[in-house]
């Protein structure tokens, strides 16, 4: 049987998912590295030690990422805006993993040939849960923010934006799960009718 227009779509999607979920994992690792260096300084008094290392050879370039990574996850922590931010994008980052992890779920059943399967909706109901977690610690944020600053600036922050956008891709992701689990359930009737 050849693949239909929709599979072939299906096809460079899920190439393009898995390409999107490799970024996210590995970028995942990195984000204390880049909370420590966007905040001034490249890992607080560790700078002139690490210094040291760029300047003599190519193998202790390598040998001073690796280092400063890992000290970057041990640093991350002592400032309380490293710490909300790192916390945001590490739950922000494990929850987009979920929603790409699902979405080829999904475009693995269109592969298969069976789009109406009670496995999507379970599957878009998991994406709007991570979905929802992201407004919530989007929102968390801001009110940290709101609270720590003593002013109304984070409210125009794109953790401010996040909110409602992350919110209305949850309700979004809950209707597409009731509307497959209704296809589905259709879908398992009218087989039965002869």
């Amino acid at each position: 049987m050849l693949p239909t227009s929709v599979q072939k779509v299906a096809r460079v999607l899920r190439i393009l998912m898995m390409a999107a979920l490799a970024c996210n994992v590995i970028l995942f690792y990195l984000v204390p590295v880049a909370v420590m260096s966007g905040s001034g300084s490249l890992l607080g008094g560790a700078l002139d030690y690490l210094g040291s290392f760029v300047h003599p050879g190519e193998d202790d370039i390598l040998a001073a990422g690796a280092m400063a990574s890992l000290l970057a996850w041990v640093w991350c922590w002592q400032e309380a805006y490293d710490l909300s931010l790192t916390l945001f994008l590490l739950v922000s980052g494990a929850c987009t993993a979920v929603i790409l992890r699902q979405g080829l779920r999904v475009l693995d059943t269109i592969l298969r040939g069976c789009p109406f399967s009670p496995e999507n909706a379970v599957s878009l109901r998991r994406s709007a849960v991570c979905a929802f977690v992201i407004a919530a610690a989007a929102l968390g944020r801001v009110i940290w923010g709101v609270a720590h600053y003593q002013s109304l600036r984070p409210l125009a922050t794109y953790n401010a934006l996040f909110v409602p956008i992350f919110t209305m891709a949850g309700l979004l992701c809950l209707v597409m799960s009731a509307l497959f689990r209704q296809a589905a359930e259709m879908k398992a009737e009218n087989d039965l009718t002869i």
